[in-house]
């Protein structure tokens, strides 16, 4: 035990002369969930850029202001509501990895408890192509429900043309 207590003390003289103040270790793992967290939603800004690129979007979108600084969960559609694009942070939100709900519906996310009157609401905003806002109940993968703030709008095209729906959803209590 002295023979340790010698290394310590000769351990904390040579590091506090380096002036070196490292992290807990604990410290890391925290770091490393965020470090992963930014990597994964600087992936899906990439590939929503390059969906906005390859569709020719009039706007500029700030998906990197939107995902990674408001931690919105990101879902485009096309002109005929199918999703084309999820992120991966809807996972957190609802259970759903994205390749579960590419093709799909976004009223894949409904059900029997979901406001009608809302839901309506909100079909009518898409139909005449105008921003939406609202607040839904929604279910999970695992059947659980819960309340999804939603704002979504029309994308046009550079000819003018809706192409694309997105929508920035956050669960609220």
């Amino acid at each position: 035990m002295a023979e340790i207590e010698h290394y310590d003390r000769a351990a904390n003289r040579f590091y506090s002369a380096l002036n070196i103040f490292s992290l807990p270790l604990v410290s890391w793992d925290f770091y490393a969930s965020h470090h992963h967290r930014v990597c994964r939603e600087s992936a899906d800004v990439g590939h929503l850029k390059k969906l906005a690129q390859i569709n020719k979007w009039a706007s500029p979108v700030e998906f990197d202001k939107r995902l990674l600084d408001d931690k919105y969960v990101i879902v485009v559609t096309d002109s005929q509501l199918k999703i084309v694009h999820a992120t991966r942070n809807m996972l957190e939100m609802n259970g759903y990895l994205p390749h579960e709900v590419i093709g799909k519906r976004p009223k894949m996310f409904q059900g029997k408890n979901t406001c009608k009157e809302t839901s309506k609401k909100i079909g009518n905003a898409i139909k005449k192509h105008k921003v939406f806002e609202a607040v839904l109940l929604n279910y999970r993968k695992d059947g659980s429900t819960y309340k999804c703030w939603i704002k979504g709008e029309p994308i046009h095209n550079t000819s003018g043309e809706v192409v694309n729906f997105i929508a920035y959803e956050k669960e609220v209590a």
